[in-house]
């Protein structure tokens, strides 16, 4: 290693003991994915553990044992971060191959917490607990301070992880590995500005902000957390308030999936208000959408989106969805070939009318199969499903992923982009996917047309597709699929070269030429002919 002088220095035979003896003092593991270490099979490297640069010594107390992948694909050049961002990629993967949104809830599982219930009191303003099992029966007293202007009390305490669980309805936000950059600022030792906050849920602290946070410093080995702790608070007004902070006061990274998922949860209690201000069961619902915008009047519009958004996120995050397991939720990423963005404004904004709220009873003809939101969200799922086998499945590769694939064609180096995975990422590109979804609408609204049937075009997913109309779906997809222009390599620079607009593809598909002309497809798009 020519950065440093003592490795340098080194013989053959004296760097063959010195990895011999890391070896065995990082019980043949290795140092940054902890996975075992095979002298015979395992090429290795020496690298430091702190770097030079940043104050490292060069010498043997230094030094570490890591593969040579590991070491050569490490995330940072600090080996403590690299292992820490390591680790956590495990996790994210473990979750995701269980078709799983990791969260801080798959980090605290790995690292021993999430197992106790909390025990306290509350005794002259103050509260009182113990952490007893885990061995230590302490009694402690924290005070509670009670927030001026909303009545909450809340207390400042330090909870080991044993007592932590993470907050699924307040904040149900996911993971994933942009928290490496809060990794390294916590491992240079600079403060974090703003704690984890938590409630008291039936005797279990759950974190329901500041996740991200929480997640940096577990895997930085931190086995306490610092949180500002909720003692007895409203569930409802809490979801409220998380959801305008992340919405319209933009104080939280909420990505547009994560406030649907907020809204499907405050849809929820608004129809268990209206059943319990009426006296009805919970399993009654013999009352409409239109009965729950009339019944909240001061929140109409709340309401509504409420409404509208509980749909998409019961299609988006449906376990049935195949497609959910190339969106990628979290903003920007390299892995994926959808983003939520792209989902939600090309197929469900498309496919699912924000202006019509129901006037037949939620439970309208639910048990002959014929429920109009229900079909709806069963209808998008199996839409979703047929361009998840015919677009992805086995056909894109999350380990090429994304990242630079014209740029990697028009260079040359490109070998390992098949063309099935070079077709399905232009395909999912949001200007192109926009226009091609609306032949899927024309195609549903012709077939509709031509057998004579009453159809509301401005919600066609909520009436039974025949079967003849799924295999024509299906069959336009796939002939979709087989354009030649998907596995052209020769437009990496041109045509796929940049973000195009929408009307440029909408020209493309309909003429069969961009609009400065250059032919890209042998003749014009015609949903007839895409269905044989």
């Amino acid at each position: 290693m020519g950065s440093s002088k003592y490795l340098d220095g080194l013989t053959s035979e004296e760097y063959k003991n010195l990895t011999e003896n890391l070896w065995k003092i990082q019980n043949h593991k290795c140092f940054i994915c902890c996975e075992e270490i095979d002298l015979d099979l395992h090429p290795t490297n020496i690298d430091h553990i702190k770097p030079l640069v940043n104050g490292g010594k060069d010498d043997e107390t230094n030094f570490a044992l890591a593969h040579e992948n590991c070491n050569k694909s490490k995330q940072d050049a600090d080996l403590e971060v690299a292992r820490a961002m390591a680790r956590l990629s495990k996790i994210l993967k473990a979750a995701e191959d269980k078709h799983e949104t990791p969260s801080l809830k798959h980090v605290l599982a790995e690292n021993g917490g999430s197992q106790f219930d909390f025990s306290y009191k509350v005794e002259d303003g103050k509260l009182v607990y113990a952490f007893s099992q885990i061995g230590d029966n302490t009694i402690r007293t924290a005070e509670i301070f009670t927030d001026t202007l909303s009545n909450e009390q809340t207390a400042f305490i330090q909870v080991p992880l044993q007592y932590l669980y993470h907050d699924e309805i307040i904040n149900p936000r996911g993971i994933n590995s942009s928290i490496g950059l809060l990794i390294k600022e916590f491992h240079k030792g600079n403060p974090q500005l703003h704690i984890s906050l938590a409630r008291l849920d039936s005797n279990k602290i759950k974190i329901f902000d500041g996740q991200h946070k929480a997640v940096a410093q577990i895997m930085l080995g931190t086995r306490k957390l610092l949180v500002r702790l909720f003692i007895d608070t409203d569930v409802d007004r809490m979801i409220e308030t998380n959801t305008t902070a992340g919405s319209k006061l933009k104080q939280i990274a909420f990505d547009k999936s994560i406030v649907r998922q907020l809204h499907d949860t405050l849809y929820a209690e608004r129809i268990k208000k209206y059943q319990q201000d009426h006296d009805l069961s919970e399993n009654d619902f013999s009352f409409s959408e239109t009965n729950l915008v009339d019944h909240f009047k001061g929140e109409r519009g709340n309401i509504r989106t409420y409404i509208i958004n509980s749909q998409k996120n019961l299609i988006t995050k449906n376990a049935d969805n195949k497609l959910q397991s190339y969106i990628n939720f979290e903003g920007r990423g390299s892995e994926l070939p959808l983003s939520y963005s792209t989902f939600e404004k090309t197929l469900l904004s498309r496919f699912i009318n924000a202006k019509t709220i129901l006037t037949t009873p939620l439970d309208y003809r639910a048990d002959e199969g014929l429920n109009p939101r229900i079909l709806e969200k069963e209808q998008l799922i199996q839409l979703c499903n047929i361009l998840a086998e015919e677009l992805l499945i086995g056909r894109f590769s999350t380990e090429i992923g994304t990242y630079r694939i014209e740029n990697k064609v028009t260079e040359g180096k490109d070998k390992d982009i098949s063309d099935d995975h070079l077709t399905a990422y232009r395909i999912f590109k949001e200007e192109i996917m926009y226009n091609w979804v609306q032949y899927i609408e024309r195609l549903i609204n012709n077939f509709f047309s031509l057998t004579g049937e009453l159809y509301d075009d401005q919600n066609l997913f909520q009436i039974k597709f025949p079967d003849q109309l799924w295999t024509n779906i299906r069959s336009f997809v796939r002939n979709l699929r087989d354009l030649p222009l998907w596995k052209d390599r020769t437009m990496a620079s041109t045509i796929f070269g940049g973000k195009q607009v929408y009307d440029y593809w909408y020209t493309a598909f309909k003429t069969g030429k961009t609009p400065d002309g250059t032919i890209i497809l042998s003749k014009p798009i015609n949903v007839v002919d895409m269905i044989k």
